[in-house]
């Protein structure tokens, strides 16, 4: 018996091709000429032809796609590349990247810290700054990762971009026919006193004053009007995607042509803006030294406070003030800097990072002349600021003469008979002096850190095994050097202060790190828009509202009311109904819309 034209077309579907299907082991939920390029390829040799069907429901052989040429695998490549999943992953990777650099320290921020890992780790350093691990901000993989998802965040907006205006262009979706398939749906009789038309003239005034697009549709003779809002929601989502470009080119521009340097400046000294001022100097890639502002600027006091009626957070620091005076271009003026508060000026931001002690000592040689005399900063090692410091003396005497000092704001003796510090103002000061005679290695040409001396083929002559005591000092004391090698002097700041009025006696320094970012402004207005735009793809809803009159097959009108949403809208439903009640019982002076 021939089959009906339905199932040849249709195979699969009735009981003589189901049966067929499972007693040839072909799933009889799919037609019966259905091929996944899997059928056996030995039954295309039974037809002899090949390309020929080999049975019902086999074909020839393997299906085979096409292959892609480079053309093909390129534009495979990037679709892959700018889609959004591939820039969240890269956005993903770089912050799983960004972490070693807060786990060792980088040679752009910490060049001392990375001196001393070395020095700490001889076997692991070399193998991590093999991985560029000291440099990870401007490595080859984390900049490969960084500019992956510039390229990749860049391909995802433009098209969207285009698809947005082009949307913005087009008119509001015609009505649909049912209505009361869409979930946000509900329906109110017409008025006695009311056309259709003037219904739907009415809803659309309202509709577009409450910010919706609106156009008007007649279906089949049933009047309706089509209304859609919230393209702010997808213009916020592409401010933030294009503003978070911005912050990435931005930053890059920034350390390219910025710099940081740091310098440790004593109460009463100044530093000047020049290349070789700074103790430290990290510039940009693009930096060029000619950029730099000339100006001065001189510490002329640092106060600090420190908890005194607490008992339990006795010496605790309140607050680190230091004043300055800044000259240049535009005169002389005087500011401050806290630690939480910078201070701008000449385009470079001045923060202050730390601070301590810097005694004055001077060195003399036998016959009194001076040979050496400088404000040593000692850098703090606790929070009572026991500090450490070096002197270096290579001219003036016999020998070339290196002191390791201790210096203790607070002097107090532990049990063991060891000296420290018990609070970090200074009340009793005390500064102690272990001397080595010898080659300080100065005159080799060899760069030397002022924080540390290398006593490696030098003699020490106080402290230690030596069997001499260590020097020690208190503000306006003076003692002889060992072997009649001169005398040293604890100078004070106050000489005029009364003799245990100490407050004063020691100055103190500052460390000043001087920041430069051409691209400060811009990334602030790049993370506002990202805000206001992550505030927008938020917050804004995307719907769309629909008003018919429909005449049912009694006779009467109703006007049915649907709403739909692009994505997650919890109040969509409400809203229908709540411009439904509004439209359906118009006031005096016509209806209030819902913003919702």
């Amino acid at each position: 018996m021939a089959s009906s034209p339905r199932s040849e077309t249709r195979p699969g579907r009735g009981r003589a091709d189901g049966a067929s299907a499972r007693g040839t082991g072909v799933d009889p939920l799919r037609p019966a000429d259905y091929d996944d390029g899997t059928s056996d390829a030995a039954a295309a040799t039974d037809v002899g032809t090949e390309g020929a069907v080999a049975g019902a429901g086999g074909s020839a052989g393997p299906l085979t796609a096409p292959k892609l040429g480079p053309v093909g695998w390129l534009r495979f490549v990037w679709r892959q590349l700018t889609s959004m999943r591939t820039a969240l992953l890269l956005l993903l990777l770089l912050a799983i990247a960004a972490v070693p650099g807060s786990l060792v320290p980088q040679r752009s921020s910490d060049p001392n810290g990375v001196v001393q890992y070395f020095a700490d780790n001889p076997d692991l350093a070399p193998v991590l700054d093999g991985f560029q691990m000291f440099d990870v901000y401007t490595s080859v993989w984390f900049s490969a990762i960084y500019l992956l998802l510039f390229v990749s965040l860049i391909g995802c907006i433009i098209p969207r971009t285009k698809h947005h205006f082009e949307a913005l262009r087009a008119r509001p979706p015609r009505t649909p026919a049912r209505l009361s398939r869409l979930s946000a749906y509900t329906e109110r009789p017409l008025a006695d006193d009311e056309t259709a038309e003037d219904a739907i003239a009415r809803a659309a005034a309202a509709l577009k004053k409450a910010g919706y697009r609106v156009e008007r549709f007649d279906l089949r003779g049933a009047a309706s009007v089509s209304a859609e809002r919230g393209y702010l929601r997808e213009t916020g989502n592409l401010v933030f995607h294009t503003a978070l470009v911005g912050v990435l080119v931005t930053v890059a521009i920034g350390g390219g042509f910025g710099f940081s340097g740091q310098r440790v400046i004593v109460e009463g000294q100044s530093f000047v803006n020049t290349l070789a001022a700074y103790d430290s100097f990290n510039p940009g890639r693009f930096f060029d030294d000619s950029r730099l502002t000339p100006y001065r600027l001189t510490l002329d006091e640092l106060d600090a406070v420190y908890e005194t009626e607490n008992r339990d957070a006795l010496g605790q620091p309140i607050d680190f003030t230091a004043r300055v005076t800044i000259d240049g271009e535009g005169g002389s003026a005087e500011r401050e800097v806290k630690v939480n508060e910078p201070l701008y000026e000449y385009g470079t931001d001045v923060y202050l990072l730390g601070n301590g002690y810097a005694p004055t000592i001077t060195v003399r040689d036998p016959d009194g002349n001076v040979v050496f005399t400088d404000s040593i900063p000692f850098l703090p090692q606790d929070a009572n600021l026991t500090s450490i410091g070096v002197v270096k003396v290579p001219d003036g005497l016999d020998e070339q003469l290196g002191m390791v000092g201790f210096f203790y704001p607070t002097q107090t003796t532990l049990p063991s008979g060891a000296y420290t510090s018990s609070y970090p103002d200074l009340v009793y000061p005390v500064l102690t002096l272990n001397v080595y005679s010898g080659d300080l290695g100065l005159d080799e040409g060899t760069p030397r850190s002022v924080y540390q001396l290398d006593t490696t083929g030098m003699e020490q002559l106080t402290g230690g095994d030596t069997g001499v005591d260590s020097v020690e000092l208190m503000p306006g004391e003076t003692t002889e050097l060992p072997n009649g090698l001169g005398t040293v002097e604890f100078e004070t700041a106050t000489p005029d202060a009364a003799s245990d009025d100490f407050s004063q006696s020691v100055p103190r320094f500052a460390s000043f790190d001087v920041h430069h970012d051409p691209s400060q402004g811009w990334v602030l207005v790049f993370a506002v828009l990202i805000i206001g735009g992550l505030l927008l793809s938020l917050f804004v809803p995307r719907r769309r509202m629909w008003v018919k009159a429909v005449q049912r097959a009694d006779g009467t009108t109703v006007l049915e009311y649907a709403g739909l949403a692009r994505g997650d809208d919890p109040g969509l439903e409400r809203a229908v109904d709540e411009f439904a009640d509004q439209h359906a019982k118009p006031s005096a002076t016509g209806p209030e819309t819902s913003s919702t």
